[in-house]
């Protein structure tokens, strides 16, 4: 699929340019001061076009008075790194066993090259973001992530060091904010005996979004986000609307965690979250700031 580049608005007249940025007045008041956690991840995270604009929507948000926090993934770079070092994944119900070799090459994928990435294109975008672990200022504490067998509850499996959380103490992520720096955390918690867990990005972003009682938060995706069975966009999802569509089979696979997050989060005074197409150019601040619908939109009402 190829990726849609950023639209030329060059000819566009003066007077409508200042009619569009008038537009978004209205939602700069009501978001301003308020915490924007932000999911990124898909093409948004791979596209060149698109990393630019996804720095400089960020850097935006920031200079009109909005405090966005990024949270990143890194599968594709992890997968990538482990195939040329020779390391054969082994996976059981979907999840990637982790043992101690394998962390060790997350930790320097996702607080190594991918976070200073991310950091390195905010910054250079006219923004001063900070990169952060779980680690950093006692942030995200966890322990090991038990899996329930499909067809046997009652048996457990082993994958390692993958992580749930325990807890998170935000102090660090708000401490930067009041200085102005955006903070971009990697998912990678730590357990009592000071050992390292990877743990899901949407998990972490849908978290930290609850304990800082974000205003909303963003889920960049490779899809056009919740769709009904005959493809059409659902723009507005409720909790029980969303059971519905679980039952029936709407929702199924790899969208149950995402949404399982999502619904967390709005019931735990998460105002909105969306779940947005992260390929079209500048999805963040047309969701943000203008009426048009770039996803769909999960309220706890």
């Amino acid at each position: 699929m190829t990726t849609p580049h950023t639209t030329d608005v060059s000819h566009i007249a003066p007077r409508e340019k200042a009619e569009i940025l008038s537009q978004a007045l209205p939602y700069i008041r009501k978001f301003h001061g308020k915490t924007i956690v932000i999911k990124y991840g898909g093409n948004a995270m791979t596209d060149p076009v698109l990393q630019q604009d996804f720095a400089e929507d960020v850097v935006l948000l920031k200079l009109v008075g909005l405090n966005p926090v990024v949270v990143h993934g890194g599968g594709p770079q992890i997968e990538g790194l482990l195939s040329k070092l020779g390391k054969k994944g082994e996976f059981i119900q979907g999840m990637r066993v982790t043992d101690e070799e394998t962390m060790e090459v997350v930790e320097w994928v996702l607080a190594g090259q991918v976070q200073q990435d991310i950091v390195g294109l905010i910054n250079a975008a006219g923004g001063k973001a900070v990169g952060l672990t779980g680690r950093d200022g006692g942030m995200i504490r966890a322990k090991q992530l038990k899996v329930q067998d499909k067809d046997d509850p009652s048996k457990e499996h082993d994958i390692g060091q993958v992580g749930d959380i325990v807890s998170i103490d935000p102090s660090v992520v708000k401490a930067l904010q009041d200085d102005q720096f955006i903070p971009v955390v990697s998912p990678i918690g730590f357990g009592e005996k000071n050992e390292s867990y990877n743990i899901n990005a949407d998990v972490v972003a849908a978290k930290l979004a609850t304990v800082l009682q974000a205003e909303k938060l963003l889920m960049l995706t490779n899809i056009r986000g919740v769709l009904d069975k005959s493809g059409e966009l659902l723009t507005e999802l409720t909790p029980r609307r969303i059971d519905e569509l679980v039952a029936d089979g709407t929702i199924s696979g790899g969208m149950i965690p995402k949404i399982a997050g999502a619904i967390d989060a709005a019931k735990s005074g998460v105002n909105a979250v969306h779940i947005i197409d992260g390929r079209v150019p500048h999805a963040m601040l047309l969701e943000i700031l203008t009426d048009q619908a770039y996803g769909t939109m999960i309220s706890s009402r």
